[in-house]
């Protein structure tokens, strides 16, 4: 009755085991990048004109916070000349610019 129920036991783990490992193979990652989240479709935003949603989602490094900065930004002192202009916002690095300049519309 002892080896049943052993036998029981490590058939039943061994299920436990493949079964968890072939859920979390097929899962999305939870730590895809917003880069990765987009791959392959050429993302564009025009920061004059976008919402602070918009500029959240579809820039690269910018967050809420950041986001809703650059709309009193842009509100304050007038809209974008050039994507350089954006690294004038506190917060905004070049590096920033750098990562998105490809996707920053005037």
């Amino acid at each position: 009755m002892k080896i049943i129920k052993l036998a029981l036991i490590a058939a039943l783990s061994i299920c436990s085991a493949v079964s968890a490992n072939a859920w979390e193979s097929n899962s999305p990652s939870k730590a895809a990048s917003s880069s990765d989240k987009h791959a392959g479709i050429e993302i564009t935003v025009n920061i004059n004109t976008a919402t602070a949603e918009e500029l959240q989602t579809l820039l690269i490094g910018i967050g809420a916070k950041k986001a809703k900065t650059i709309v009193e930004f842009r509100e304050k002192n007038g809209l974008f000349q050039s994507a350089d202009d954006l690294s004038k916002v506190k917060g905004i690095g070049n590096a920033t610019v750098d990562k998105n300049r490809d996707r920053i519309l005037l």
